[in-house]
C-alpha cells in the first residue's frame, strides 16, 4: 500500500502544469493556445514574458525534485526502497506529460526530468544539465539539446552508479521524452526548427499581437 499511495501521489505532483497556473496568474494567454500549443517553459516565453518562462521552468522542476526527494527521504521508515524511487520518478514525470487536471495534455517533460535527475543525484543532475547547456549553446537549438541530454543521461547514470533500478527509471523517462519531442525532431531533419532567442509572431494569440503592437506604439 505504501508503495501505490508514493506512486500515485508523484503523479498527482506531476500532474501540477506551472505553464498553465503561471501564465493564468499573470494574465497571460493559456500557452496551449499559440506556439508549439506545449504547456512548457520554451512555449512560455513565447508569450514575451520571461518572468512567466522562468517561473514555469522553476515550477516545473521542483515537482519533479519534489516527488523523488520526499519519497527516498521519508520512504525508509514505511518500508521503501530504490523501486519506490525509481516509480515515483516515472510517475510525476508522466503526471507532467499526461496531467489529470489538465485533461491530460501536458508538456514534453525537460524540467521536470531535470528536477527528478538532481532529486536522484545532484552529479548526475548537474552532468545532464551541463550537457543541455553545451549543446544549446553551440548549436541554439533546445529541442536537440534536450535529446541529446536524454539520451546521455541513462548512460551518465549507469557510469556513475552502476546498473540500478532507477537507472531503468532514467531509461524510461528518456525514452518518453524522445517519443514527445518526435515533432521536434522532424522540424531539425527539416530545417524548420525554432532557434534559442528567436520570436516566432506567427504563433501567437491575437492578444498577444496586440499587446505587441501597442507597446511598440508608446515607445514611438
Amino acid at each position: 500500500m505504501p508503495l501505490l499511495i508514493a506512486t500515485v501521489a508523484a503523479y498527482l505532483i506531476g500532474s501540477v502544469s506551472f505553464a498553465v497556473i503561471v501564465s493564468a496568474a499573470m494574465g497571460l494567454a493559456d500557452p496551449r493556445s499559440y506556439g508549439s500549443k506545449n504547456p512548457g517553459a520554451t512555449n512560455v516565453l513565447r508569450s514575451g514574458n520571461k518572468l512567466a518562462a522562468i517561473l514555469t521552468l522553476l515550477g516545473d522542476a521542483f515537482k519533479g525534485w519534489l516527488a523523488v526527494w520526499l519519497v527516498a527521504r521519508f520512504g525508509p521508515r514505511y518500508g521503501l526502497d530504490d523501486t519506490a524511487v525509481a516509480l515515483a520518478a516515472i510517475a510525476v514525470f508522466l503526471g507532467h506529460l499526461y496531467p489529470i487536471f489538465f485533461k491530460f495534455k501536458g508538456g514534453k517533460g525537460v524540467a521536470t526530468a531535470a528536477g527528478v535527475l538532481l532529486a536522484v543525484n545532484p552529479v548526475l543532475g548537474l552532468a545532464t544539465a551541463l550537457t543541455w547547456l553545451i549543446i544549446a549553446f553551440f548549436f541554439r537549438y533546445s529541442s536537440l539539446a534536450a535529446l541529446v541530454s536524454a539520451v546521455f543521461a541513462p548512460l551518465f547514470d549507469v557510469f556513475l552508479f552502476g546498473p540500478n533500478r532507477v537507472a531503468w527509471a532514467v531509461f524510461a523517462m528518456s525514452a518518453l521524452l524522445v517519443w514527445r519531442h518526435r515533432g521536434n525532431i522532424a522540424k531539425l531533419i527539416a530545417g524548420k526548427e525554432s532557434r534559442i532567442g528567436e520570436k516566432k509572431k506567427a504563433g501567437l494569440p491575437a492578444s498577444a499581437e496586440r499587446d505587441a503592437g501597442a507597446a511598440h506604439a508608446r515607445k514611438r
